[in-house]
């Protein structure tokens, strides 16, 4: 039996990502419990594997090397109903090159502010886009989401 693993919270721009992902139409799923996800910039393409209940697997740089719930998985869960989803924002998300930013800048912080300003000019607040965040971010903490690991 393997000893049961939690995803750890991701950083608050993933929240961002993956409502831009789902816009932007990168998430295409192979069966209810399968899906892959195409990169921001179309180089890479990750798969997401879910238990339908608390398991499930990315393997995105983010899920792998740092052991956070990646954007893959955010997304995955949004379009599957359990972590909340805002059409309006996710709209006002789309076509953002967030592997771009976020190489140049280097600091999600940053990157948040930059995609913030962004969104204004689409008529949403940073409170209503900081409150969406914390709501997404306070569900995947009471979800309490484990590494899907496949049993060999």
């Amino acid at each position: 039996m393997m000893p049961k693993e939690y995803w750890k919270k991701p950083p608050r721009i993933k929240v961002l990502e993956a409502l831009g992902c789902i816009a932007d139409g990168r998430i295409k799923f192979i069966s209810d419990k399968v899906a892959q996800v195409t990169s921001s910039t179309g180089e890479r393409v990750y798969d997401v594997k879910w238990d339908g209940e608390r398991r499930i697997f990315s393997n995105d740089n983010g899920s792998i090397y740092r052991g956070y719930l990646g954007y893959p998985s955010i997304a995955f869960l949004m379009v599957k109903g359990v972590l909340p989803f805002d059409e309006r924002l996710a709209e006002a998300l789309r076509g953002i090159p967030w592997k771009i930013l976020n190489e140049k800048y280097k600091r999600y912080f940053i990157v948040e502010k930059i995609v913030k300003s962004k969104v204004k000019k689409k008529g949403i607040s940073e409170e209503y886009v900081d409150k969406f965040i914390e709501h997404v971010l306070e569900k995947i903490t009471e979800l309490k989401l484990l590494k899907y690991v496949e049993e060999s």
